[in-house]
This record gives C-alpha cells, sequence and structure tokens, in this order.
C-alpha cells in the first residue's frame, strides 16, 4: 500500500517527491512495487525513495546513533511531534514518551513511522529502561546546579530528558538524571520552547560524538 504522505511544511498545493519509475524497474526486494508504479509522495531522503518502510527502518537501524529522546507528557504537550521530527533526522535510537500515551503526531511529519517509540507510564520505567543499557540520564532544564550545555561533555550513549512545556521536569525526573544540563539564555523569558530546547541538545551531541561524514 502507498503510504499517505500526510502534511508537509509545503502545505497541499505544490506536490512534493517523485513520480513512477522511469524505464526498467530495480530488481531488489527494497521496492515497493506500488511505490515504483505510482510514484513517491512521502517525507523521505531521496536515498530512499520508492523502498519499503520496513526496509527504510531496517536500514535507519543500521545508522542510529546511541542516545535516545525522552519528554515528558503529563499534560499532553504539543511539541511531542517536533522532538519526534528532530530525533528522526538526527538518528536518535529510539524516542520515549513519558506520561500519557497519547500525543499530536501532526508535528512528526509521518516522521514516527520509521523512528522507534516506547512509551513509559511513569520516570520509574523509563529509568529502569536506562540502566538495562546502561545509558546515563541527561535531563535538560534550567535550574540551580544545571551545567550549561555549550560547556558540558554528553555522554555518547545516553537518554535526554525533557521537561513538558511550561512545567518542565518533574522531581522524579531531576532525581533519576546522573546529569541536569541548561541553554543559555539572553533574553527575557524564563524558558525556550520545548521543541526547540530539544533540537539544540540534540545538535550538541551530534556535533559532540556523530561521523559528519555520513550525514545525507
Amino acid at each position: 500500500m502507498i503510504e499517505d504522505a500526510g502534511p508537509t511544511e509545503w502545505g497541499t498545493q505544490r506536490q512534493v517527491g517523485v513520480g513512477p519509475w522511469p524505464g526498467p524497474w530495480p530488481d531488489d526486494d527494497r521496492y515497493d512495487p506500488e511505490l515504483l508504479e505510482h510514484g513517491d509522495r512521502r517525507n523521505v531522503v531521496d536515498a530512499y525513495r520508492y523502498w519499503r518502510r520496513e526496509a527504510i527502518v531496517a536500514d535507519m537501524d543500521r545508522r542510529r546513533y546511541p542516545f535516545h529522546v525522552a519528554i515528558e507528557n503529563f499534560q499532553h504537550d504539543h511539541n511531542i511531534g517536533t522532538v519526534v521530527r528532530t530525533a528522526n533526522a538526527f538518528a536518535a535510537a529510539a524516542v520515549h514518551i513519558v506520561g500519557k500515551r497519547r500525543w499530536n503526531r501532526r508535528g512528526a511529519m509521518v516522521t514516527d513511522r520509521y523512528q522507534h517509540l516506547y512509551h513509559h507510564p511513569e520516570v520509574a520505567g523509563l529509568a529502569e529502561f536506562a540502566r538495562e543499557r546502561a545509558l546515563a540520564i541527561v535531563a535538560v532544564d534550567n535550574m540551580p546546579g544545571s551545567e550549561p550545555v555549550e560547556t558540558a561533555r554528553l555522554p555518547r550513549e545516553c537518554v535526554l530528558l525533557f521537561g513538558q512545556e511550561g512545567p518542565g521536569l518533574s522531581g522524579d525526573a531531576q532525581r533519576a538524571a546522573s546529569l541536569v544540563v541548561s541553554i543559555a539564555q539572553f533574553g527575557t523569558t524564563r524558558s525556550i520552547n520545548a521543541g526547540v530546547a530539544a533540537g539544540i541538545v540534540m545538535h550538541t551531541w551530534i556535533r559532540q560524538h556523530a561521523d559528519l561524514a555520513t550525514a545525507w
């Protein structure tokens, strides 16, 4: 089945992607016959055009980095879709939703189909997941005692844990973390958007640990 391209940043008036495959079809089971026949309008990079979703996920699993992203969702945070999309762009190992299971997928721009997602009703479940896999939990919050992310060295194998918009990290999240980092701010606001904060910290991990030669 052809996947619904869903929302795109270009709106509905501009057609994106590619049309039917020109010429003889490739002899490769990674390709989807229906996409080859009708075209591929999905929000994927050119390297994955016409590929089956399962083939894309399998290939990404070879390329994912050993950092996870977690966000608390006790009040239906609307930034989760953005966090998922950014985690996908940076090839995070997985995204963890802590608290309420339901979240608005529109902001993910369909990237959640290619990203491993976990749900933990409480922070304790995330902490157990991290402990079993020897992942350090790095909490992100502007709180006393936090280390500036601009100078901190992030662990290579870790969970980057973000609080929800407004309240920030819960007490349980703060206690589960082995490191708390903050983002330097110079204006009047007490905090920045949770989706923006997640992007800043994920990119900090990328700058410190990623192999830039493998970027698309």
